[in-house]
Parts: C-alpha cells; structure tokens; sequence
C-alpha cells in the first residue's frame, strides 16, 4: 500500500523557519518524484516544489529562495525546509508523487496524505 505521511507544520511567527518531512512507503522511492503540494483557506491548492532522482528540484516562483527541498533515500522521506515564513504561506501542506519526473507538469502528481497544517501569523 502506497502511504504518503507529512509531519512538521506548526504555527510561526513572520520570518521563522520549519522542516516538514514527508514519510513514503509501498513504492520504490528513487523511481517517483515527490511534490509538496499547499491549500490556504478559501483557495485552490497549489504546487510548492518537488524532487526526483538524481537531484532534480523545482520550485513555484513565490518560494524561490526560501524553501529547500531534499530527500533521504536509506529513509523513504522528503523534507521541505522554509524559511522565512511569510503570512501567505499559511495552509495545509500536502505530499504528492508522480511516476513522471520533477518538472513534468504539475497535473501528473497524485496528491495523497492528511496533510500538515502551517500556519505564519504574528
């Protein structure tokens, strides 16, 4: 079974840092990309960044800069590491895989997992 868990949201002031970790399990980890997908409330979820082997990134315009994302192959995990939280980065934060690659179009990531919730407020 395919298992998709994210773990790390919290609440943070404006220009604080997080780590969200995305836990993978039931698939073989260097043949997907992982994306981290967003959802503020009352909007569209969107696409943040994603990752596919060997170290290919991409990241949306609005985090450039400030969101790293990695991977530990020996744990089946992808971190997203953001600083310099901003209010509008505010939402759930969603894990997504592809059997395409990074930078394949956003619409190939099937978005699974409960999700973690950030919230940047002062």
């Amino acid at each position: 079974e395919v298992q998709l868990v994210e773990s790390g949201g919290d609440l943070v002031q404006p220009g604080g840092s997080l780590r969200l970790s995305c836990a993978t399990s039931g698939f073989a980890f260097d043949a997907y990309a992982i994306g981290w997908f967003r959802q503020a409330p009352g909007k569209q979820r969107e696409p943040v960044s994603c990752i596919s082997s060997p170290g290919r990134t991409e990241y949306v315009n609005s985090v450039k800069g400030r969101f790293t994302i990695s991977s530990d192959n020996a744990k089946n995990t992808v971190y997203l590491q953001m600083n310099n939280l901003q209010p509008e980065d505010t939402g759930v934060y969603t894990c997504g895989l592809s059997s395409w690659y990074c930078g394949a179009p956003w619409g190939t990531f099937t978005v699974m997992g409960q999700g973690t919730q950030v919230t940047v407020s002062s």
